[in-house]
């Protein structure tokens, strides 16, 4: 599993680092640090808790198979 992060939409709010802070480390300035990580094996839900705790939906769970699972896609 891997996580995509598009940090040009984070603006702070920090609950990804609240939920899961030794997977998504913050800047000096309160904003997401990294842009993409491998989930280490026995973090995936900590990983996918983290994600889906961004309220502007830019952490994207990308599974082992390429689907990204979070965040959740519309359908028509």
């Amino acid at each position: 599993m891997k996580v995509r992060i598009d940090k040009s939409g984070c603006v702070g709010n920090a609950r990804c680092a609240a939920v899961a802070d030794a997977l998504f480390p913050l800047d000096d300035d309160g904003y997401i640090a990294i842009e993409a990580f491998d989930v280490p094996a026995g973090q995936e839900k900590a990983a996918k808790n983290g994600a889906r705790s961004c309220p502007e939906r830019i952490i994207f769970v990308e599974e082992d198979d390429g689907t990204i699972s979070w965040p959740p896609t519309k359908r028509a």
